[in-house]
């Protein structure tokens, strides 16, 4: 048989109508699975603008479906078409639709929304449910308050999309640090679908040079990152002041903006920072786990997948949580900060540029999370992969491919002669 018929195909659908973690969870998940065997396949249907700027590795390609973006009142717009949102969305839900046709995966993992932006993905669940493919839910360690998850669950029709279609509910986490879908009603089988895996280990990257901007930085610095920057200003904005405030701050530092900070942010923090010898700063990089080796501690809002480096890193690390317009990131850092991994700072007691000076000077004595232990703690990637291969053990793909068919028909892919692949089916 040919190659691409023992191929293993898993598909990986990811909204990501903002910043960067849904994508970069994915990536890191697509990236272990090849990884682990060569026979492994892995399509990833995102939303993401960056997705392009990261890397992957062989055995891995993605579909760019058009972008979104939501504005301050709730709603969703086209992000560079000049259409209106719903015409946007019939192409998203038809391309993912389509590729789950067209592709077959043995194996389909939809990444925190489980039904999709707007209901996108259920076409393609519905589909893949009717052919027997192995449907998971992949979800972060924390969700959100509660009540507002489940409010959005029940906007959302989730829970019967959870008890109808999915078959496994993988949550990359541990239930000792936080249990997401606790204070939610949900049936009792719901509830044995769900599998904890521990949260995912980051490697470096395969290139390890660090930006030319920090190049000429002497000494250890600090990393301050605001993940994705579209709602970062406020930590750049308190650090830079600890720094104006506090000349005896030990270490320099590093600043990554994010490619969705704002251009007007971004330049008056460049001035700004641009008047201290030890401080650099940068817009984006694809390759922060090398400055995150590299770096005496961390300064984030934190994201699940700057929470997975932290830790896979062994990086003394400051968490700064945003409140809105989730509490996700909150919850995270206090479970965190409870078991002793990371310090937290709260932005909503006020920015007093002194308490973020003395956060900074202290880094330095702040122990590490490795010194805490916490069975299974970065154990994610392996058991995701014993999960997935226990999935790919017997495969039920579907639908001839669209080769065969053309082939046992005799005619070509452009003649009006032959029935669509959809009518095969």
């Amino acid at each position: 048989m040919p190659n691409s018929s023992r191929s293993k195909r898993v598909l990986i659908y990811s909204h990501d109508s903002f910043g960067l973690g849904h994508v970069s969870r994915c990536r890191t998940i697509a990236n272990a699975l090849v990884a682990a065997d060569h026979n492994v396949s892995v399509l990833i249907v995102s939303g993401s603008p960056v997705i392009g700027s990261y890397e992957f590795r062989s055995g891995i390609d993605f579909v760019r479906i058009p972008g979104v973006v939501k504005s301050e009142t709730g709603d969703y717009d086209s992000a560079n078409l000049r259409v209106g949102v719903e015409h946007t969305m019939e192409m998203r839900t038809r391309i993912i639709r389509d590729t789950a046709d067209i592709y077959r995966p043995d194996l389909f993992i939809v990444d925190k929304e489980p039904t999709g932006l707007r209901g996108e993905v259920v076409p393609a669940l519905h589909l893949l449910k009717e052919r027997g493919t192995p449907l998971v839910l992949g979800l972060r360690d924390v969700m959100d308050d509660p009540t507002a998850l489940a409010a959005e669950w029940e906007r959302k029709h989730v829970v019967p999309a959870l008890r109808d279609l999915y078959d496994q509910i993988w949550i990359y986490g541990l239930p000792q640090i936080h249990k997401p879908l606790t204070g939610i009603e949900v049936p009792p089988s719901v509830r044995h679908k769900m599998v904890y895996t521990g949260y995912l280990r980051r490697d470096l990257p395969l290139h390890t040079d660090v930006p030319h901007e920090v190049e000429d930085l002497d000494g250890p610095f600090i990393l301050v990152t605001a993940g994705g920057g579209g709602d970062g200003a406020d930590l750049i904005d308190w650090v830079l002041a600890a720094y104006e405030s506090d000349p005896h701050i030990p270490y320099g530092a590093v600043i990554v903006f994010g490619p969705f900070m704002s251009t007007a942010e971004r330049e008056a923090f460049k001035e700004r920072a641009a008047r201290f010898k030890n401080i650099r700063t940068l817009t984006f990089t694809n390759n922060l786990g090398a400055l995150m080796h590299r770096a005496a501690g961390v300064v984030a809002m934190g994201g699940y997948n700057t929470f997975c480096e932290i830790l896979s890193f062994d990086k003394k690390a400051i968490i700064v949580p945003r409140t809105r317009p989730r509490l996700e990131q909150f919850i995270r850092a206090r479970a965190a900060r409870n078991v002793g991994l990371i310090e937290m700072l709260d932005a909503e007691r006020g920015r007093d540029p002194h308490a973020m000076a003395t956060a900074l000077r202290q880094l330095p004595q702040q122990g590490l999370p490795g010194e805490v232990v916490v069975p299974g703690l970065l154990d994610g990637l392996p058991n995701v992969w014993r999960l997935v291969s226990k999935q790919l053990a017997h495969r039920q793909r579907g639908p001839a491919p669209l080769e065969e068919i053309w082939n046992g028909e005799g005619a070509a892919p452009s003649d009006p002669a032959m029935p669509s692949a959809r009518a095969r089916t």
